[in-house]
């Protein structure tokens, strides 16, 4: 359901609505429509969203990688410019705002929320200067498709209508209004489920709350709405009633497939839809030339960007606007999140990549952890056990196995020895380590920072090291190793004396 329990779509049983939503294509690419006359678009998204059983808004909650409105946002961005297009907030104003900012689209703040119709009456201000035609969209409906959408403008457009609504004919359209029609087509009206007449309740069409009207007509004829419903609330839904009996034809267009309308109400219609993004991602990348093994475990955002012949193994989990090249191979159960892999990368399973850049040739796993911006340039490679954190490596460099190296800059072809870790934080701040190109550093070294390595430097294995080590120079941080001879079986006989004094 959208905004207004009691006057938009209802649920569809979960089996019908399984099927009739997994054949929902992928929306278009952004292409911004030119039509004679412009087209406003508003996006309802004020409502909290009870049955999300959330103190979270609505359409705050995400699927496929986004939040729900990003979704709509993003569709209505291909049918029409920024300056025309304007979500409703309400719950949670500001995070929801936040959320879109960057799509450049204009707010309309509902403090109180008394319907659809009232959602859209105090954007009056906004929206009554914008000529051209009206329509009306929900934040939490992401799956409805940009073609959908521009043939109800180009219906609209073409013909004489007031206005044309979406709907469909469903096997069980329990919980949606009823579209009743003249005996030409003509929509006379629509009638909400809890007030329908047994005839009515026997209809097939269902409307589901999307519409497209004359701007012109639509605000002359608005303040008609009447909240003489047992919610007591303004609905759009009074609209073609209105708008038929001043006068004027309204239309319905219906589509082959309800489940594109679908409002997200609970959990598990959100994990459905989650699911259908993630299914149209997985199927465009792999028509594009990536190999998914096991596809239906493999999860990717419908942000993420991944080049031809990469293949990515089971269980993986790629989010966010992480870009990954050509040719690369991305290990079972890793997650890669907002970041960059050039051509040729390889991530060994269990690896978690952050928020990272990795050239091309670079690897990483199994069971490393990228923490949080690192560069990886090319051909360097990140072993198993392996933690980076703010940290650059440069071209062929290599950490193979049990290190910690934070805030660092680790020089081309540089050897980091197993066990090593840079003791970056004081308990105020963190320093840096830099380590010049070719230096070797050797196991289980203990790197205290700010430090300095030179260039083509020796670190000895098990060394602490507190100073600046000049370019080719060895540095030797340990205590000096003593030989205690029969030390060990002079204890042992020491014990045994001892032992067989507390038996007596």
């Amino acid at each position: 359901m959208h905004s207004t329990a009691g006057e938009q779509p209802g649920a569809v049983g979960q089996v019908s609505r399984a099927r009739a939503i997994t054949s929902v294509n992928r929306t278009p690419s952004r292409i911004i429509v030119v039509m004679h006359k412009p087209v406003t678009i508003v996006i309802l998204g004020a409502g909290l969203g009870t049955r999300m059983k959330s103190r979270q808004a609505k359409v705050l909650h995400r699927a496929g990688g986004k939040p729900l409105l990003q979704h709509v946002v993003d569709t209505a961005l291909s049918l029409a410019p920024p300056e025309r297009i304007f979500a409703v907030v309400g719950h949670q104003a500001d995070q929801v705002r936040q959320s879109v900012a960057a799509s450049g689209i204009g707010f309309i703040e509902q403090t109180e929320q008394k319907g659809t119709g009232h959602a859209v009456l105090i954007g009056r201000d906004s929206l009554a200067r914008m000529d051209g035609y009206l329509m009306i969209l929900y934040g939490d409906s992401p799956l409805l498709r940009t073609a959908t959408l521009r043939r109800l403008i180009e219906r609209e457009t073409e013909g004489s209508a007031a206005g044309v609504l979406i709907s469909a004919l469903m096997d069980d359209p329990t919980g949606y209004g009823r579209v009743i029609r003249d005996e030409r087509g003509g929509v006379l009206d629509v009638v909400e489920q809890n007030v329908c007449t047994p005839e009515q309740l026997a209809m097939r069409e269902a409307n589901m709350g999307i519409y497209c009207f004359r701007a012109d007509l639509f605000w002359k004829h608005v303040d008609e709405i009447r909240p003489n419903n047992p919610a007591g609330e303004y609905y759009l839904t009074d609209m073609p009633a209105i708008l038929t009996r001043a006068g004027h034809t309204v239309e319905a267009m219906q589509i082959e497939d309800p489940g594109e309308a679908l409002g997200i109400n609970d959990r598990a219609q959100l994990a459905l839809v989650d699911a259908i993004f993630r299914e149209r991602k997985r199927s465009a990348l792999m028509a594009e030339g990536v190999t998914l093994i096991k596809p239906e475990t493999i999860t990717i955002d419908s942000t993420v960007e991944i080049g031809m012949d990469t293949i990515v193994e089971p269980f993986a989990q790629i989010l966010g606007t992480t870009t990954i090249g050509e040719n690369c191979r991305i290990g079972a159960c890793s997650i890669i999140r907002d970041s960059a892999l050039g051509d040729a990368v390889e991530i060994g399973a269990f690896t978690v990549v952050n928020t990272s850049t990795l050239e091309r040739g670079a690897s990483a796993g199994p069971f490393a952890r990228l923490r949080m911006l690192n560069h990886v340039e090319a051909g360097a490679h990140i072993g198993n056990f392996v933690e980076l954190k703010k940290t650059r490596m440069r071209a062929g460099a290599k950490a193979g196995h049990l290190a910690y190296l934070g805030d660092s800059d680790i020089g081309a072809r540089v050897n980091i020895g197993a066990g090593t870790i840079t003791c970056n934080y004081d308990g105020y701040k963190k320093h840096a380590t830099e380590i010049g190109e070719g230096a070797f550093v050797g196991s289980n070294s203990t790197l205290v920072a700010p430090l300095e390595i030179g260039a083509g430097a020796y670190v000895a294995a098990g060394s602490v090291i507190t100073q600046t080590v000049p370019p080719d120079a060895l540095a030797i941080g340990r205590g000096r190793q003593e030989n205690k001879p029969e030390w060990a079986m002079k204890r042992r006989k020491l014990a045994k004396t001892v032992e067989a004094k507390n038996v007596s």
